[in-house]
């Protein structure tokens, strides 16, 4: 992916981020996915009271790109708030996202320098993704 365009997704994934409904857990999530096509979508997390219908910033993101008829995914940029270091995409995300791309970037970005953390293969942080 180009500077330009991981940038970009950067910004996305900060901004989006400001729109979390979190009430419950005061913990907002952003994420910015970034299509091989080069399109980017962004989810935020909404949480519900009945705390299984919450849905995380990763799939929102995933989700309205397939909605859009995006199914292949170059990296996806995760901006949370969580005390100065980076989130990663919980186990049910994980699987969704391996779902559609085991080679796919995860970008993570800490909360205090807003800057990138680490940038990690997803084969590194899911292994033994779920498979049929």
């Amino acid at each position: 992916m180009n500077k330009e365009l991981k940038e970009k997704a950067v910004k996305k994934a900060l901004s989006v981020r400001e729109n979390a409904y979190a009430p419950y857990s005061n913990f907002k999530v952003g994420a910015a996915i970034v299509t091989k096509s080069g399109k980017i979508y962004t989810g935020c997390n909404v949480e519900n009271s009945s705390y299984g219908a919450t849905v995380c910033a990763e799939r929102i993101a995933l989700f309205s790109a397939v909605a859009d008829g995006e199914k292949e995914f170059e990296a996806i940029v995760i901006a949370s708030d969580l005390n100065g270091e980076a989130a990663y995409p919980c186990g049910l995300c994980r699987q969704v996202i391996g779902d559609f791309s085991r080679d796919i970037i995860v970008i993570l970005l800490n909360s205090t320098t807003l800057k990138i953390e680490k940038e990690i293969p997803f084969e590194e942080i899911f292994p033994h993704a779920f498979d049929f």
